[in-house]
């Protein structure tokens, strides 16, 4: 299984690229498209991605600066000056007006009249969605791991920060306890509100009577679930210490008479039963081939016959997703350890092989972070 299946690509298109890259390579083709109106313009728009593949971390550094600085938040309701901003996060206005130049030329704020700065649009979002927030500052993590990016793909040894920040990677999960854990569940939480939102509003749980939402961290998820359907129960099932927040959460949430949260791990204990569907959300990604295929065969057994699984996360193979679902995952799971991105052919693959039928997938409205794969519990596998 290979994760291409879908994607490959034929032999026409194999004798384009070979004419095309051949063109492209001859400094005299180079030349007169460079002095012609319309193939200067492609020559340009090469131009700067080929720039912007070289300069991207320096993006994302200013991204993340404003973000650790808290810039945004200051911006978020008013315009401010860089002599204004510099003290209160211990820059030099100098340096402060660099920064904000750069975060402007990336449309994360926006120069105002007399001097000032306001939030532009990609800023308001971000200030909007605490979660991205989150994911932004975490990802200094990521940043030290691929500052030798060749060392990371020939295997480093000495282990990397994603690695030891995700407790399940790399070491037996029932070894973890809240220290371990606490870290990752706020920040899967945190991120959590807007793709449930999408799961929910793509996929009608309401057809259910009890949802088991496996790996569930802090319970976001099956609150959510519990809170657009008032008829459904939900149980949430995570390592203990992490079912130990769901549970409170769920009961600050006044949904204990509806929800609760199981402690386990689902690599070797049993899953528990008496629900007619279950959720793998941004799960399965995190895992390799045998631990996803145990997993299924967990919940396929836990599940009664004719019963729903319903799996969210990003799916490899969607059009315009590439970036998110091979480049990021593609070099992020490699330094937490373990895990890649599917494509639907290959979700299909190992749900048949745990004993699902019925197939399908469901496009979300966030569907470069997130598409779902449903499927119904067939006969048990052989």
């Amino acid at each position: 299984m290979t994760g291409q299946s879908d994607r490959r690509p034929c032999a026409p298109l194999d004798a384009w690229r070979n004419f095309r890259n051949r063109l492209v390579a001859d400094p005299r083709f180079r030349r007169l498209a460079a002095a012609l109106p319309f193939s200067r313009l492609i020559a340009e728009q090469a131009t700067r991605r080929i720039f912007d593949l070289c300069a991207g971390f320096t993006y994302s550094q200013t991204l993340f600066a404003c973000v650790e600085l808290g810039i945004l938040a200051r911006l978020a309701d008013r315009t401010m000056t860089a002599e204004e901003l510099a003290p209160d996060v211990g820059l030099s206005a100098p340096a402060m007006e660099r920064l904000l130049a750069a975060a402007a030329a990336l449309g994360i704020v926006e120069p105002c009249a007399g001097g000032r700065y306001g939030l532009g649009l990609t800023g308001t979002i971000i200030a909007a969605e605490p979660g991205l927030a989150e994911m932004i500052s975490h990802h200094r993590l990521l940043y030290a791991d691929l500052a030798d990016p060749v060392a990371l793909l020939r295997g480093r040894r000495d282990g990397t920060r994603l690695s030891a920040y995700w407790a399940y990677a790399g070491r037996p999960a029932a070894e973890a306890v809240a220290a371990d854990t606490d870290a990752y569940t706020t920040l899967m939480g945190a991120t959590q509100a807007s793709i449930a939102d999408a799961i929910l509003d793509a996929y009608d749980f309401s057809r259910h009577r009890r949802l088991l939402d496996v790996a569930g961290g802090d319970g976001s998820f099956a609150i959510a679930a519990m809170q657009r359907h008032p008829r459904l129960a939900a149980t949430t099932f995570d390592l203990p210490c992490v079912a130990a927040r769901a549970e409170a959460r769920i009961a600050a949430a006044g949904l204990s008479a509806r929800g609760a949260a199981t402690g386990g791990d689902f690599i070797t204990d049993p899953l528990p039963g008496g629900h007619d569907v279950a959720t793998l959300v941004r799960v399965a990604l995190d895992h390799d081939e045998p631990t996803v295929a145990r997993l299924l065969r967990a919940i396929h057994a836990a599940l009664p016959r004719g019963g729903t699984l319903v799996i969210a996360e990003p799916i490899a193979g969607t059009a315009g997703a590439e970036r998110i679902t091979d480049t990021y995952f593609g070099l992020y799971l490699l330094a937490m350890g373990g895990g890649r991105t599917r494509t639907f052919d290959d979700f299909r693959t190992l749900l048949k092989a745990a004993g699902f039928v019925r197939v399908r997938r469901i496009a979300t409205r966030q569907r470069l972070l997130c598409g779902l794969v449903v499927a119904q519990v067939g006969s048990p596998p052989l």
